[in-house]
């Protein structure tokens, strides 16, 4: 299943961030003055159709007087920390829920997935969590937050030494590939490609849920 996110790609990495970077980031600002850096941390964000979730009294029936409540992901923030061989990031969010029914306390259970892609595609890891809702009597709105974390393989997430090697070379005027973007070569796409790792939150909905998001 394809999901559009809102997080950083490849391609936005490579503009002017020279300034920005830090010691043992990737820099390339030699020859055809590119820059790009590269951050063994995942992007993070939240799939397309996967934030909001509505719950209805009753199955097959999705219509407004059925409707029992809504909750939706908002506030994502991310941390990480590459410092060692094993990269951890850590998401933290907030859900914000609303009822129909007022009547009573009640408390909700709403599940979420945190999983992490390879290159666009490839599944890493995914795991299922539970965030808890809890409704005073007479209320509507009720409000939780929640934290999902995974680790990545630095080795994974970092170029090979040859790619580096190509990238970093010195151009001098007059090279025949002086004025060629060292990153547009298909072997050094193709390597970042590999090393871009992504986080992913969202809730785990049924296909109902999902296909009532998406024609919303």
């Amino acid at each position: 299943m394809a999901f559009r996110t809102r997080i950083l790609s490849a391609a936005a990495l490579a503009v002017g961030l020279a300034g920005c970077a830090s010691e043992g980031d990737l820099v390339v600002d030699q020859g055809v003055g590119i820059t790009a850096v590269l951050s063994s941390c995942p992007a993070v964000g939240i799939p397309d159709y996967t934030g909001d979730v509505t719950v209805f009294r009753t199955a097959g029936d999705q219509t407004l007087s059925n409707m029992d409540m809504t909750a939706s992901m908002t506030n994502l923030r991310s941390t990480c920390n590459e410092s060692g061989d094993r990269v951890y990031s850590e998401a933290s969010f907030d859900v914000l829920a609303r009822r129909t029914d007022v009547r009573g306390a009640r408390t909700v259970s709403l599940p979420y997935y945190v999983t992490v892609l390879r290159g666009g595609s490839a599944v890493v890891t995914k795991r299922v969590g539970a965030v808890t809702i809890s409704f005073a009597d007479g209320e509507e709105r009720a409000s939780a937050s929640a934290k999902a974390g995974s680790f990545i393989d630095r080795a994974a997430a970092s170029l090979p030494e040859d790619i580096r090697k190509q990238i970093t070379r010195k151009r001098r005027p007059g090279d025949v590939d002086a004025a060629l973007d060292p990153l547009a070569a298909p072997e050094v796409k193709a390597a970042i490609q590999r090393t871009r790792f992504e986080m992913l939150v969202g809730f785990q909905l049924t296909e109902d849920q999902l296909a009532y998001n998406a024609t919303r």
